[in-house]
């Protein structure tokens, strides 16, 4: 029972991962313009995403625009593309692999290689939030060097975005969730009552049973 309830707390905490690791992909709030020195009267805000950028003026209209060329990007931009998207294939084939594995499931006859399955599924999840963290912390160190570098002009200055801090909760529950799969099917376990049985009866010389196994 105990196993059955980290497998599926396990499950949850992995799928929602996932899914906040595509929305924080598909998200342009990654770098966000820094309201400092003269940028505060500025009346638009500048939005740098993974796949588009966005400017968003003070009455609400927001424009955004594709990257017109991936090679023309950053290499903390390309790296963090190619990562993410990674990662939420990861979380995919993760889900495949625990929902074949599940006990509330079918799918496979064999107890022992159904946790192997689970097992496995909690390992692509961990993976995926390790790939997922790259990126993120990579970017994250960027922004605050660039935003400290007196050579950087205020207007040119991003601050963390949504996105990043979207990513980093993704990051802890893919870890947490991977983890709890990879602890709720021990590995051999088998009935806490092993089966016993009596030894076999020997027979004597004469053709007898032993008269010791009498009472």
């Amino acid at each position: 029972m105990l196993s059955a309830c980290l497998e599926f707390l396990g499950m949850g905490l992995c799928l929602l991962g996932s899914f906040l690791v595509m929305v924080a992909c598909g998200l342009p709030m990654w770098k966000v313009t820094a309201f400092i020195d003269m940028n505060i009267v500025i009346a638009q805000t500048i939005w740098d995403g993974l796949w588009m950028s966005c400017v968003v003026q003070s009455t609400g209209q927001m424009q955004c625009k594709m990257h017109d060329s991936m090679l023309a990007l950053s290499q903390d931009l390309q790296t963090a593309r190619a990562l993410t998207v990674i990662s939420a294939v990861l979380g995919v084939a993760g889900l495949v692999l625990t929902i074949a594995g599940a006990q509330c499931t079918n799918c496979i006859k064999t107890e022992s290689v159904k946790a192997k399955v689970v097992n496995a599924g909690g390992v692509v999840y961990i993976i995926s939030g390790l790939l997922v963290l790259v990126p993120l912390c990579w970017m994250a160190n960027n922004i605050i060097v660039d935003f400290y570098n007196p050579d950087v002009s205020s207007s040119k200055k991003r601050e963390i975005g949504a996105a990043i801090y979207i990513g980093w909760a993704a990051t802890a529950l893919l870890l947490l969730g991977g983890t709890l799969l990879c602890c709720s099917c021990p590995q051999g376990a088998k009935s806490a009552y092993p089966n016993k049985y009596a030894p076999t009866k020997t027979i004597s010389a004469n053709g007898d049973f032993d008269k010791k196994h009498y009472v």
